[in-house]
């Protein structure tokens, strides 16, 4: 995967504005929904999210500088003091690194401590224990796998079903259950790190986000959006179409519409517990640039 900042297009000493600057302004314009007939689209549209989830949070931008994870926020690998690279994955790790674009993972405090050269020497100790085990006679479970995922607003309201590489190199299928809440967490029961001497596999724990909307803004569990309206619908009445997460839908205004004036559209925002939201619309008035009206109201003005 590509450095971040390269991604993004900013650097290294750009501020958390600019940043986030950047990401919306590749996000709009490489959105899936803006580029039905370009295929690359939505693979550039997901390596913009990854960058982003590094640059994006203050610690995992400042482990990326540090050298501590890589561009696709997974930990690099150091090596023991005293040990030299052996078989296995980067840099030697004796079990390899995997992962797929767009997630990153970490080892959680669950299972068998925090993974130090100390836990991986008992582990070996322990297999020389003739047979004896400690805890409840059963072998030491493995560690849990912690990461996030991210889904579009249109996903949430349906639901998905995202392919999620590990870092042992598996590929789960998870299913994303429609109008979960953002920050709510999804475990996969028996799919984390496993056990040493076969022991019980931890979980898999995947925070869920939201994916920045290129039209659509969240406030609670409405969504507010602006839609243009031609001068001529403004002051006669008209109908105009607004999207919403299922698709556009048909909306009257008045007569004597001003500009910045706001309408409701009922039950179309996000679902939460307290219900479904509404999309609060707002009107920008496009004045035509018609060089005949505008002397026409020129001479009016006089």
């Amino acid at each position: 995967m590509r450095d971040p900042y390269t991604v993004l297009g900013v650097s290294k000493s750009a501020s958390e504005a600019e940043v986030k600057s950047a990401f919306r302004k590749l996000a709009k314009q490489y959105h899936p929904d803006r580029n039905a007939n370009d295929p690359k689209a939505k693979e550039r549209f997901s390596e913009i999210n990854n960058a982003y989830e590094i640059l994006g949070d203050k610690d995992k931008r400042g482990k990326f500088d540090r050298g501590e994870i890589d561009a696709e926020g997974k930990p690099k690998f150091q090596g023991f003091e005293g040990f030299s690279g052996g078989a296995g994955g980067p840099g030697g790790h004796p079990f390899g690194h995997g992962g797929a674009e767009g997630f990153s993972f970490g080892f959680g405090s669950g299972g068998r401590g925090n993974g130090g050269a100390d836990d991986i020497l008992s582990d070996l100790l322990r297999g020389f224990s003739g047979g004896r085990r400690s805890g409840r006679g059963s072998a030491p479970g493995g560690r849990d796998v912690t990461g996030e995922v991210t889904i579009t607003l249109e996903e949430l309201a349906k639901g998905a079903t995202k392919r999620v590489g590990m870092p042992d190199g598996r590929s789960l299928d998870v299913k994303i259950p429609a109008w979960i809440g953002e920050g709510k967490t999804i475990r996969l029961a028996g799919q984390g790190e496993g056990g040493a001497m076969g022991g019980k596999r931890g979980d898999v724990l995947l925070t869920v986000r939201y994916a920045p909307h290129p039209r659509f803004a969240i406030e609670g569990n409405s969504l507010r959006v602006r839609v243009p309206v031609s001068l001529a619908d403004a002051v006669l009445g008209g109908a105009l179409r607004v999207p919403t997460l299922s698709g556009e839908v048909e909306m009257s205004i008045p007569a004597g519409t001003s500009g910045g004036k706001n309408f409701r559209l009922r039950g179309q925002g996000l679902q939460d517990e307290h219900g479904r939201g509404d999309i609060l619309v707002g009107i920008d008035i496009q004045i035509p640039d018609d060089p005949d009206l505008i002397a026409l109201m020129q001479r009016k003005r006089r």
